[in-house]
This record gives structure tokens, C-alpha cells and sequence, in this order.
């Protein structure tokens, strides 16, 4: 048997667990003003006078105010000096007041009132040329407002968006490596709940709970994969039975003041026959490949196509041909889940001290078996550090 695999229960795992102790502290506003200055150092150099930002994780990056986007326009106007002007609900303004970090001018509207035309009324009132726009804003709300400010040439915000978040602070890299510490400890917790029969919603269900234990607010998202269904990177409709010798893979996170783990790990349970021993080991060694090719100033194409070498040395693709790995290397990651720069071929996004990645080459084996592991590291002046140490063998995932 695997080692550190089944042996005990839900009830028994949730039962020893309880918050978080080393906690990291929260964002300061000291550093979302200077996030705000960066910004406009950025919109300078990109010729832009102003920059609208929508709901969601951005407005939270600079304003603290953890959103999500919906069909009423919730945004900040930053001008390239002066106040920040945050347009929302009027029925909101309680709760924006609660949670926002940063002072601003508000403007508020009624629900029979058009949030666009006060957009453009501030743009008029900041002589506002040329308007870049979160790329992340829904075209409905872009739409509207040029309709109702035309002489606003609205350009895309991604250089200077991107160009904030891609590198973190030594703030939110603590912040992201407590998220990730915590799912790894609920990793290997559910591990041990497992036995023959489990279902999968049983072990997504134990999950949720045991990040709540810890102090989260629940897993961000969770697949849990059972034998076959691994060989499909989000596995499969319906539910999943853990049989003996099934490879079981399990992908989850949860967030720390916004920042977002994302860790998998995938073991055999049971005893592992030779080819997910040998797939297992490709893994590893691609994973591991990845890393190592990190340097700053090297794109990110590179820690893609270092893992792939690997692999096809190992016998596996070339390219996204399966056996192989279909998919990028790996993902930036923060306050969203996915975020810009990636480790893919064609990103040539020249890596930073202070970049964020998830790691995780995964191998499938069509219609039979798939495997992933997955850690995330950040980008230092030498190369590359871990946020968590990887799996180091299938006969012992967590060690």
C-alpha cells in the first residue's frame, strides 16, 4: 500500500485540525497606493490619461474592494493624478464604504440611472483623450460606455494591469504561500480518508470542510479523479468509485485574502504496476525540468519547452500528442486563479523576480490514466523557489 494512503476517516482527520496559526497579514494601504502609483507610472509610458478598472480582481488589487463582476457596473477611475473615482450602486455604498482600502470620490446611481453616463461624465470633467480599459471588463459595460463617450479612445489595459500584478510583493507572496502550505496539509489529510468504495463527492465534501478548518473560507475549487477519469484533465461527468490500483488524482485550492492556492497530487492506490511507475517518473522529471529552466529574462516559452524535452526523450507527444502532455506547462497565478504571463510556447513574456507559476506537465495516457503534479514557485534574481516542496515518489506522495 502507498504510504500515508487510507488508514483512517473524515470524522478522525477533521477532528485534529484546526486555524491556521502562521497567518500572513493582509495587504497594507500603503502598498495598494503604491500599486496606484506604479499604474500611473505605467499609463505615462503607455500614453493613456486614464484607467477604468471593472469588479473583480483588480478592483481588488487596487482598492481593496472583493467583488465580483455582475450585470451592474461597478468600477474604479484612476486619472493619471488626483483621486481615484469609484462608480457603483447607490443602494451598495454601505458596503463599498466596508470594504474599500483607498480613498476616492464616489459616484453613486440609482437603479433607474446609468452608471455608463457617469463614467462619461468624468471623463469629460479629466479632459480623459485616450481611456484604457481592464481587459477583464465585460464587453457590455465597454460597449456602453463608448456609445455615450465617443471622442474617448478606449485602448486595452493590459501593459499596465499586467504590468502591476505579474510581479508580487513579498506581502502577497506570503499571503500565497500560506493559501498553499494550507492545501497541501488538506492534501494529504484526504489521502488518508481514503478506502476502497469512497466515492468522489465524498472526498470534494471532506476537502471544502478541512480548508474550512484551517481557516479558509472553503476550497476555491476541487476535482477529485478516480482510475480512468484521470486520463481527462478535468475529469469526467457523473460520479467516481475508488476501486484498488485506481490512480486517484486530486486538484484543489482556496484563497487567502484573495490570493489563490492550486495544488494536485496524484498516487496510486494501492500498489502501482510498472507503467504508472514509469509515467509517475516522467512526471517528476518534467516538473522538475520546468524549474530548473528558470532564470530571469528567460521567456516563458522556454520552462514549457524544457519539460517537453523530457518527454520526449521519455517517448511521450511531441508537442500535444498523447501520450503526452496536452496542455501549457504552467499558469500564472495571484488574486486570479489563471493570470498572465504562461508557460506555453508563444508566450515570450521575459521572466521577473516576483512572478508567480503553477508547474504541473501533465501526462496522459488516453483513455487509461493520466498524471499531474502540480506545485507552484515564484521567480527569484537566481532562478526559481518553491512554494511548497513537490510530491518526492508515488510509493510516498507526501513524503
Amino acid at each position: 500500500m502507498t504510504r500515508g494512503i487510507g488508514g483512517s476517516n473524515a470524522s478522525a482527520q477533521l477532528a485534529d485540525l484546526a486555524p491556521w496559526t502562521d497567518r500572513a497579514p493582509a495587504i497594507t494601504v500603503e502598498e495598494r497606493l503604491a500599486r496606484i502609483e506604479k499604474a500611473r507610472r505605467l499609463m505615462g509610458e503607455n500614453g493613456v490619461d486614464a484607467l477604468l478598472v471593472g469588479a473583480g480582481a483588480s478592483l481588488r488589487y487596487f482598492a481593496g474592494v472583493p467583488w465580483g463582476a455582475s450585470e451592474r457596473l461597478v468600477a474604479m477611475l484612476l486619472p493619471r493624478s488626483g483621486k481615484p473615482i469609484l462608480v457603483c450602486p447607490r443602494f451598495e455604498l454601505g458596503t463599498l464604504e466596508a470594504d474599500l482600502a483607498i480613498e476616492a470620490d464616489l459616484r453613486l446611481w440609482e437603479e433607474d440611472e446609468s452608471p455608463s453616463e457617469l463614467v462619461a461624465d468624468a471623463l469629460r470633467e479629466l479632459g480623459v483623450v485616450r481611456l484604457a480599459v481592464d481587459p477583464a471588463m465585460a464587453f457590455l459595460f465597454v460597449d456602453r460606455i463608448r456609445k455615450v463617450a465617443p471622442s474617448a479612445d478606449i485602448v486595452d489595459a493590459s501593459a499596465i494591469v499586467d504590468g502591476c500584478r505579474m510581479q508580487k510583493s513579498e506581502a502577497e507572496l506570503a499571503l500565497m504561500r500560506q493559501a498553499k502550505a494550507m492545501t497541501l496539509e488538506v492534501q494529504r489529510r484526504a489521502a488518508l480518508i481514503l478506502q476502497p468504495g469512497i466515492t468522489a463527492t465524498e472526498v470534494r465534501r471532506f476537502i471544502d470542510e478541512a480548508h474550512r478548518a484551517l481557516g479558509s473560507s472553503g476550497s476555491s475549487f476541487c476535482i477529485v479523479q478516480f482510475g480512468r477519469s484521470t486520463a481527462f484533465p478535468h475529469g469526467l461527468p457523473g460520479e467516481s468509485i475508488l476501486g484498488e490500483g485506481d490512480v486517484v488524482l486530486i486538484d484543489t485550492g482556496c484563497t487567502i485574502e484573495g490570493y489563490h492556492s492550486d495544488i494536485t497530487r496524484t498516487y496510486v492506490f494501492g500498489a502501482a504496476n510498472d507503467e504508472q511507475r514509469r509515467i509517475w517518473s516522467l512526471e517528476q522529471e518534467a516538473q522538475q525540468a520546468a524549474f530548473d529552466a528558470v532564470r530571469p529574462g528567460v521567456p516563458c516559452e522556454a520552462v514549457d519547452a524544457a519539460a517537453r524535452k523530457v518527454l520526449e526523450r521519455g517517448g511521450l507527444g511531441p508537442d500535444y500528442r498523447l501520450p503526452g502532455l496536452p496542455h501549457r506547462t504552467g499558469h500564472g497565478i495571484g488574486l486570479s486563479i489563471h493570470e498572465p504571463a504562461y508557460l506555453v510556447r508563444g508566450d515570450k513574456t521575459p521572466l521577473a523576480p516576483g512572478m508567480c507559476f503553477s508547474n504541473e506537465p501533465m501526462i496522459v495516457v488516453p483513455d487509461r490514466f493520466g498524471i499531474r503534479l502540480e506545485d507552484h514557485f515564484y521567480v527569484t534574481e537566481e532562478g526559481a523557489a518553491w512554494f511548497t516542496n513537490p510530491s518526492p515518489s508515488i510509493d510516498a506522495p507526501f513524503g
